[in-house]
């Protein structure tokens, strides 16, 4: 399972710029983002005080994320915020105070990839920007806490073998090393996976992706959430 706390900053596989999209009606906040995203290395496409302005902006040109915060200005919603920018085929970190559970709540179930306060060191933040830029599951104590807050879902009924693939899948591990420790075949593995995600279409709960299976198994407690004590040491 992935964990930004510790880790190093790298950039893409070939070592081009992470580009970064940031929205906050603050401008201080927004200078300070895009000041600590260029020390870092990254390439900041565009910087606006709403979604709407940020997609604009951007004019059909795509980041590899877009650092969102969850309350804007202009009275937008979470939930459309989120939406908007996704359809320029970035990636969403959220940016957020830590007591605004139900909009960080909202913000994951509409997609977004991660959430990191906005009382984080700068060098916690830009390592969740290039965790999300690589397609890393942003597993944090905010993430957890807003997982564990909603209770309002219907567990999927799966069955113990299902439980183990999707423990071992959503923990991080590729379908192939999946079946290998399970000494099953990888047709096998993405059967189960299949079913999985089929059980979870039947109530309610939807988990297209690897992150949303993420999220399923925090869920339904296949995989335990990050306390205090684990964030603090960066497990």
């Amino acid at each position: 399972m992935s964990n930004t706390a510790a880790d190093p900053v790298p950039t893409t596989p070939t070592d081009a710029p992470v580009r970064v999209g940031i929205v906050d009606d603050h401008e201080s906040v927004r200078l300070g983002l895009q000041a600590a995203c260029e020390n870092a290395g990254y390439e900041v496409l565009f910087a606006a005080a709403t979604a709407q302005a940020l997609v604009a902006g951007l004019a059909g040109r795509k980041c590899d994320v877009i650092v969102l915060d969850l309350s804007l200005g202009d009275g937008s919603l979470v939930t459309d915020n989120v939406h908007l920018v996704q359809t320029t085929g970035s990636a969403v970190l959220v940016h957020s105070i830590a007591d605004r559970v139900a909009s960080v709540r909202e913000a994951l179930a509409a997609g977004a990839a991660g959430v990191i306060p906005k009382s984080s060191p700068t060098t916690t933040v830009m390592a969740a920007v290039a965790s999300v830029a690589r397609g890393d599951v942003l597993n944090n104590l905010e993430w957890a806490t807003a997982i564990d807050a909603d209770r309002d879902f219907a567990k999927a009924q799966l069955g113990r073998r299902e439980r183990d693939v999707l423990h071992l899948y959503a923990s991080g591990l590729p379908l192939k090393m999946v079946a290998m420790q399970l000494g099953i075949a990888h047709s096998t593995a993405r059967e189960y996976l299949d079913r999985i995600r089929v059980k979870y279409v039947e109530v309610g709960r939807p988990a297209p992706t690897k992150v949303d299976l993420l999220r399923r198994a925090v869920e339904d407690g296949i995989l335990p959430g990050l306390d205090a004590t684990e964030a603090d040491r960066g497990v």
